[in-house]
Parts: structure tokens; sequence; C-alpha cells
């Protein structure tokens, strides 16, 4: 007989003899997320009049039976709680008790108990049966509870033959408990995440700006079941992520989570929990492509750098107009806890081609507050605006990194609700992030349209196609300095050698309908170059668009210049505009040819010297 299965039998003690072993006073950890051993905390509950003052401690609870232990005045001489994560749990419960919320970052708190800054008395646990070896898993909670079972004092495991054998680093000895509770009962699920209206806009969004090949993070959060379903089309994704979910399970399924490019344990699924079904947790079970590590590795900035084009997406509950970031939290009580959230963006954007995106609806779930606000209260940050970087609502995707104070307000005021824009706007102005000169006009209030973005692979360089948005001023005047004279003649009909910005903010005063441009950008890093622009504005009388072009000289040739054209005939086909319409020298002879590659009859005129072209939708061949 192994000596493992002696030291086994010697351990099993029913619930109630195993709890009798604590005494009042100390700091018990309770295993978290789904991994709650619901048993010995109901057992302990039960128990409450044997103790008093004993302070539990947790890292995030769903609605477990320990959730119960706030604010309940039936506990209150016998339990304290020291919550390291708010969890699922903004209630008023727990808005009423957010002073025992303790925040700090999760990838510190193994540390805080090895060392004994925060000394854990007893650790209850759940566990996998043993293996042949006397080897438990600790199963889909391995995030700080491995750090707690190993730095407490007391170890009582729930053996639970439900709970799945997860391989990677989260396993515990049988000589490493001190009693054993055998008790079969199911795991806490969570069937699905709630879907926002604003989901699949932002989904769409969100595919546009991750690759093939990259490996990602997705927080918890609305919405996040809907941006899975959007990366169902990507090859070869890698995961580095806290929670393992449903969602990520069936991008595993399908082949699109390969996990082949990592760069850091290539052909693995690294995660430090699980959160969803049965059917999830069946899928865990002593599966080779998954590996659960705990959270001083998972959420190391260090460790997250290391994995090829890490993304990490993240959904925040508010962002103000400088960049700030709140997350758990609303700006009006400033209730929030610990996040994994910048250690992942931190390790993101010093991934070699990662990103970091923050994901927020425009609005609240009641459809009345503004998730984007003038300005958040210091308590209630979780990401400082120096690492806030891709951004995106169902209004538009922007990127801060690099913009000034105003080009970032500017951007976000673009991709808040339309309804809020204008005091948004004016708050940006009496705060001094937006000149004073400034007005807020139509391209601020028209709502970018998604669907005409698109990515088009030339040889080993993408290009995306989409709509121009304000914070595109200043590379579109790059754009324009960069082409050649006889460029920038057909394009104004004169040799301009200044662009200036207010010129330019003129100019392009689009509001996605009387007026749209089209840019068609390459990305290196995360600062994009206009390398095509094109352009239509609304003659009223005729209810036609005037389009124009430009395309760099290095660029020309490639059929950047017809794919901008379609994309303009297709939105003023959908605004309801009636055709379109060229002025030009006839010896542009480039533009002559793509006016004509159209599938509508062409007009032709001349008009003081110039070539005048024109289509009208409904004469198509």
């Amino acid at each position: 007989m192994n000596s493992w299965l002696d030291d086994y039998n010697v351990k099993r003690r029913k619930a109630e003899e195993a709890l009798g072993l604590i005494r009042s006073g100390q700091r018990i950890f309770i295993g978290s997320c789904c991994g709650e051993p619901q048993h010995l905390v109901n057992t302990l509950l039960l128990q409450k009049d044997l103790f008093s003052d004993l302070e539990i401690l947790r890292l995030l609870s769903l609605e477990g039976t320990i959730t119960s232990l706030f604010g309940d005045r039936e506990f209150g001489h016998n339990f304290t709680v020291r919550s390291i994560y708010q969890g699922a749990g903004q209630t008023e419960s727990l808005i009423g008790n957010k002073r025992f919320l303790t925040p700090m970052s999760i990838s510190l708190i193994p540390h805080l108990f090895k060392t004994r800054r925060l000394p854990i008395h007893t650790a209850l646990i759940q566990v996998s049966p043993p293996d042949d070896f006397g080897w438990m898993s600790l199963g889909v909670s391995v995030d700080i509870t491995k750090a707690a079972a190993h730095s407490a004092d007391l170890v009582i495991a729930q053996v639970n033959p439900q709970m799945p054998r997860v391989l990677g680093q989260g396993f515990i000895h049988v000589s490493e408990v001190d009693a054993i509770v055998e008790k079969e009962e199911e795991l806490l699920t969570v069937l699905e995440f709630p879907e926002p209206d604003s989901s699949d806009a932002i989904s769409r969004l969100m595919a546009n700006l991750i690759d093939d090949g990259a490996t990602f993070q997705l927080g918890l959060g609305d919405g996040t079941n809907s941006i899975l379903r959007a990366l169902a089309e990507k090859n070869d994704l890698g995961v580095h992520t806290q929670y393992l979910t449903d969602g990520i399970m069936e991008l595993m399924l399908k082949g699109v989570v390969t996990n082949r490019y990592k760069g850091l344990n290539e052909g693995k699924a690294v995660a430090s929990a699980a959160i969803g079904t049965r059917e999830l947790y069946r899928f865990l079970h002593n599966n080779p492509a998954i590996e659960f590590h705990p959270s001083e590795y998972v959420y190391h900035p260090l460790k997250i750098s290391q994995n090829r084009k890490m993304v990490a997406i993240n959904v925040a509950t508010a962002i103000d107009l400088t960049g700030q970031v709140a997350a758990d939290a609303l700006p009006q009580n400033h209730f929030t806890g610990v996040t994994g959230m910048f250690d992942f963006v931190s390790g993101a954007i010093h991934s070699r081609g990662g990103k970091s995106i923050i994901v927020v609806p425009a609005l609240t779930p009641d459809g009345k507050t503004s998730r984007i606000v003038p300005e958040l209260d210091s308590g209630s940050v979780v990401i400082p605006r120096m690492n806030v970087h891709h951004v995106i609502s169902e209004f538009g995707a922007i990127n801060l990194f690099g913009k000034n104070l105003q080009e970032r307000a500017m951007a976000i005021v673009s991709i808040a609700h339309p309804n809020f824009r204008d005091g948004l706007f004016q708050k940006a102005k009496e705060s001094g992030l937006i000149g004073k000169e400034r007005t807020l006009n139509e391209s601020l209030l028209g709502v970018y349209p998604t669907h005409l973005e698109e990515i088009k692979p030339y040889g080993v360089t993408k290009v995306m196609y989409r709509p121009m948005k304000m914070v595109d001023i200043r590379p579109i005047q790059e754009h324009f300095y960069q082409m050649d004279e006889g460029d920038v003649i057909n394009r104004f009909l004169n040799l301009r050698r200044t662009f200036f910005q207010d010129d330019m903010e003129k100019m392009f005063r689009i509001d996605y309908k009387k007026s749209i441009s089209i840019v068609a950008v390459t990305t290196e890093g995360d600062f994009e170059k206009v390398i095509g622009l094109g352009q239509y504005v609304l003659e009223p009388r005729r209810n036609i668009a005037e389009v124009a072009f430009s395309v760099l000289k290095e660029w020309q040739g490639k059929g950047v210049g017809g794919v901008l054209l379609h994309k303009l005939a297709e939105a003023a086909r959908e605004n309801g505009l009636s055709g379109l319409v060229a002025y030009t020298s006839n010896k542009n002879t480039s533009m002559i040819k793509l006016f004509k590659k159209l599938p509508y009859e062409i007009k032709t005129s001349f008009e003081e010297g110039l070539l005048i072209m024109t289509c009208r939708f409904e004469q198509e061949f």
C-alpha cells in the first residue's frame, strides 16, 4: 500500500470535526471563485456560535454562500470579511460594505501570504481526488489558492470527485494538507455573461485590431462572449488569461485557438482559474492543451510580455476625457477592488507587437448615463492615462498612444453616445483640455460607420480601410506633405505647399452622411500612416457627391484608389445620395481610369478647363 494512502486515511474527517480545529480570532482563507468549497463553508456557517471574530479572506466569490457574510448582522460577531476582489457582486449590500475591500495587485498577493505579512491560519480549499502518486488538483481555482494553501498553518481540503484534474502548476500533495473532508457536490457555475446592446458593434471593431497568431487575455465583463464570437474567423490564436470560460473553450474546439505561436508556453492555453459551465469543467479534465498556473505567474507583467503579439482586452465601467479608466467601479460611488487588469495592460504594451484594448460601452445598462465622463475621481482609477492605448465603444475605436490631452479629449468625445457629446465637449473646453477657439462640428456628432472597415493584405503589409476620424487630422497633414508636387496638383487642382491644421479641420468636417472620408492606413507598432485618402462632399442641389483622392507614390498602381472609390460609392448609396461627380484635369489619367471602373454609366463634360465625370446609381450596368 502507498504511504500517501495511509496518510490520506488518517487525515479523513467529517466537516464538523475538521472545522473544529479552527480557533476564534484566526484568519481563514476560502478557495476562490468556482472552486469555493461549499460544503465546508456551509458547515462553518452552521457552526458560527462556536467561533468569534474569524476573519474570512477571499479573492472572488460569485453567488456562493460566502457572499452572505457581507453586511449580515447575524454573523457580525462571528465573522468579519477581508475581500480582495469585489467580483460579480455590485449589489447594495456590497456597496454598503466597501470598507471590507482590500485593493492590491493580484500578482503580489502570493508574496503577501508567503512572507507572512498577511498570515493565513487556516485555508479551506477544494481539490480533486488524489492520483496514483498522491497529488490532488486545485482544479478550477489555482490563482492565489495554491499560495494560501502552502502558507497556511492549517489546510482543510474538501475532496470532490467533480473537481477536474487540470494540468500545470495547480497540484497539492496529500502530505501537504492537515485534514481531508470527502464530499461530492456540483461546482459553482456561471451559465453566461450579460450581452448589452452595444456588444455586436464593439465586437466588429475589436476583431479588426487582433491579428492572426496573437495571444489574448480577456477579462470578465458584459459583452465578453460576443468578443469571443468575433474572433471565430481568426487563425492560430493563443490564450494567456485570468479565467478560462466557455467562450474560450468554443474557440479551442473550433481550432481557432492553437497556442502555436505564443513564444511562452507554446501549445498550451494558460490561465489561473475557470468560470463557466459543467461542460467547461469536463473539458478541462486532464486536457494536455491547458495549463493552470498560480497568479504570481499568470499575472506577472514580465511573463505576460513574453507572449508574442500579446493583446489585453478588458472591459471598463468608465473612462474620463484624459483617458483614465475605472473598472469594477462607478464614478458616482468610487467602489472598486483589486483587479489584474493593470498587470495585463502593462505586460501587453511591452510585448513585441502587443497592444492593450479597453472596452467601454457608451452608456450604463439603463441607457440613461454616459460611461464617458469629464473626470474620474482618483479613488476609482484603475488604469492611469499613460497606460491607456486602444479604446473601443460601440461608436468607434481610437488609439490614445502618443496623443496629447487635446487630441485625447477630442477622440474620447467622438466615441461617446451622441446625446452626451456636446456636454462632454463643453466640459473639456472649460477644463482647458480643448482650446476655447474650437467648436463642436459635425465631425464629432456623426455616428461612425463601423461596417465600412476592412483589412486587405498587400504582400506582408496589411492596409486598413476605414472611415476617417477627427484624430486623423495630423496623419492626414503628414500624408499631404509627403505627396509629390504633381499629385498635390491633381488632388487640389493647384500647387499647395502648406496644410495647416485649421484648414484641414475645415476641409474634413465629416458627418458620415453629407461628408465622409475613407483613409487607407498602414500600422507600424501602434502608429498609423495614411497612405491613401478618398473623400466625398455632398452637392445638395443635385444630391450627388463630389469625390477626390490621393495615394502616396509608392502605393500607386496597387488598387488602393479603387478600394477607396468603391467604399465611397457604397457609403453614398447607403446615405441616399443619387450619384458621384469628379472634377479633375484631363491629364490626370489615373483618376479618369479609376472613375470609369465604377459599375455605372459615366458621363463626361468640360467646364473652364476641367474634366467633369458624373455617374448616377440608378444607371447601373
